[in-house]
């Protein structure tokens, strides 16, 4: 039996009585002890029997019975008994406290420590449901450490960065995800919390765009940071128009180029209709005259020829987000192609003006259009490089296809040697052109470039942006 259960609740009525037949035993025995051989030291036992149970003031009151009874039955001098009655007191009294205090300080003690055992219970079963939840989640979760290590992954994160392949846990994120790690080792102190889009590189080098949620916590052997993370490369290459209003505007560039040729094709029709009403039998025919009408409502069609907005909406757009989407769509359908991409893009590219949707389509439009035109050749590799020219940024898209038989004619609509409608370079020129860009090709010896210029933003502009 434990020590504290001895002074449990149950057992106070039997202690109490104990005590007092101990105290009345003790009494008698040292009342009939003749010649005097004190036993009045037994008068402890009793106190300690009631030390757990009784208050303090209690305590103290029953200290001072045993004293006078010990003093009571003494046969020493009588001189010394306020003094023997003194001692007597202080020892009976702080013995007996002493006992209860430590008898209560053991009983908080067990007190506290059954508390804190539920209190660990409770924060397994919490922890319990929080791993489950987070192996179960089918976002990616992952912790790092200071130095970017990782310390916690689940499967969706196993599965997200290194398929089939080793636990990326002990690797370092900055092999995934370097954004992260330098999130974490920036925030040396306190608490940030907020959401990004970076590119990502998985275990067997694929690129794909990640959305990571995180938040950075203080630990007692450094920062750490919690994050999750999710992938957006699946979201942005089945998204079929890049927006409405991307739309609506190479709608009306195509109509431009339509109305165009419509014009060119009713001014020689009427040139013929005239030459034809001279003659005296059509004059008065009825479907001369009506083949007249069909032809000037043709050409009023085709002066409906729609201007460029004068109030055209551009950005300000830095060049390496949408050069990380460009990975994302790019190097999938090249890898399966066996082409290799090289870029050559500088690191710190200046803010341009620009429709960041127009712009990632015109990217895409001159990357497909160099995938098919590497179709045949032994050597295969686009390489998309950047410079910074006087107020331009050029970005240059150069292959090793079969190239350019006709340049003249490249960005003239509905080419009919084009493999697909024969509008792609002249809607691209056109968006690049609303900008305030150009889109030019530039002759090789081997293959194609084509070159997007775009205009830089002002310095000042640049300062407010970031």
């Amino acid at each position: 039996m434990e020590f504290s259960s001895i002074y449990s609740e149950g057992n106070r009525r039997r202690f109490l009585i104990i005590a007092a037949v101990a105290v009345v035993a003790i009494a008698v025995v040292d009342w009939q002890t003749k010649p005097f051989i004190s036993i009045g030291f037994l008068y402890l036992f009793p106190i300690l029997l009631v030390a757990g149970f009784l208050r303090r003031w209690q305590i103290i009151f029953v200290a001072l019975i045993c004293s006078v009874l010990q003093e009571l039955f003494s046969e020493l001098p009588s001189s010394e008994a306020i003094y023997r009655l003194f001692m007597a007191f202080t020892g009976f009294s702080g013995t007996g406290l002493l006992v209860s205090e430590i008898i209560r300080n053991r009983q908080m003690a067990l007190d506290h420590l059954s508390e804190v055992e539920k209190q660990i219970e409770l924060r397994k079963e919490v922890e319990g449901q929080l791993q489950v939840l987070v192996e179960s989640s089918p976002v990616a979760i992952v912790t790092i450490d200071s130095t970017g290590t990782i310390l916690l992954a689940n499967e969706a994160s196993q599965n997200l960065l290194a398929t089939g392949g080793t636990s990326i846990v002990g690797l370092n994120i900055a092999e995934f995800l370097p954004a992260l790690q330098a999130a974490v080792q920036t925030q040396r102190s306190g608490q940030f919390r907020t959401e990004l889009r970076c590119r990502g590189t998985r275990k067997n080098g694929e690129v794909f765009l990640a959305a990571a949620w995180f938040s950075t916590y203080p630990t007692a052997r450094g920062p750490r940071l919690a994050a999750i993370i999710v992938d957006l490369s699946e979201e942005l290459r089945d998204r079929e128009d890049l927006s409405l209003d991307h739309l609506l505007k190479n709608t009306k560039i195509l109509m431009s180029a339509i109305t165009h040729e419509i014009r060119n094709l009713s001014g020689a029709v009427l040139v013929v209709h005239k030459n034809l009403s001279r003659l005296p039998s059509l004059q008065n025919n009825e479907d001369f005259r009506a083949l007249g009408t069909l032809i000037e409502g043709l050409g009023k069609l085709s002066e409906m020829e729609l201007r460029p907005a004068v109030d055209q909406h551009m950005d300000i757009i830095e060049l390496s987000i949408v050069f990380d989407e460009l990975r994302v769509l790019l190097e999938p359908s090249y890898r399966e192609a066996g082409i290799s991409i090289v870029w050559c893009l500088g690191d710190n590219m200046p803010l341009v003006f620009a429709d960041r949707y127009g712009l990632a389509q015109v990217f895409l439009n001159l990357s497909l259009n160099s995938l098919r035109a590497m179709g045949t050749t032994q050597r295969k590799q686009l390489t998309i490089s950047s410079s910074v020219e006087s107020d331009f940024v050029v970005i240059r898209f150069e292959d090793t296809g079969i190239g350019v038989s006709s340049p003249d004619s490249l960005f003239k609509a509905f080419q009919e040697s084009a493999d697909a409608t024969g509008l792609g370079l002249y809607v691209s020129r056109a968006i690049l052109r609303g900008c305030g860009g150009d889109l030019s090709f530039e002759p090789r010896t081997e293959g194609c470039c084509f070159a997007v210029s775009l205009a830089r933003v002002a310095e000042r502009h640049e300062a407010a942006h970031e």
